[in-house]
């Protein structure tokens, strides 16, 4: 078990050192199918998903840890890396307001929830923010776009 805490740790810090670059759309794209391989989700769940509604569900916060985790913005020992965050979300806001945001959403969980939880807590308070409101309409303008080249 120390040997297991000794390697978390040792990979939250390398994960810190900050070489770490916003992820593109191809890489989170990657990133969602591999995660919804590890952990599965029912078709509504995923339909919720693809309209931006994150039901507060084991499976459902496991898939959005496992995603937080592997696109960089999440470690299971630190929490939410407000700086990434920022950096990977900001949409069209200055850095330094999406920096604003992303720290106010981050917590050090304090009450010790388990880590899926902790990583949900954060996800909710980034997508009731402005960036999550950059995000719905980003998200909505691509449907639309998707739908004219469709029709």
């Amino acid at each position: 078990m120390l040997k297991y805490l000794i390697v978390a740790l040792a990979l939250c810090a390398v994960a810190h050192a900050d070489d770490w670059t916003p992820k593109t759309g191809e890489e989170i794209r990657k990133i969602r199918v591999d995660c919804l391989k590890e952990n599965p989700l029912s078709n509504d769940q995923i339909s919720q998903l693809k309209n931006l509604i994150f039901p507060n569900e084991p499976d459902v916060r496991q898939y959005l840890t496992c995603s937080a985790i592997k696109l960089g913005i999440f470690c299971d020992q630190q929490g939410y890396h407000a700086d990434r965050l920022a950096k990977q979300f900001k949409m069209d806001l200055s850095e330094e307001e999406a920096l604003q945001i992303a720290q106010s959403c981050v917590d050090d969980n304090a009450q010790k929830s388990p880590t899926d939880v902790w990583a949900f807590r954060g996800h909710q308070c980034m997508m009731a923010s402005k960036i999550g409101d950059k995000v719905r309409a980003f998200v909505k303008a691509k449907a639309e776009e998707a739908k004219k080249k469709a029709a």
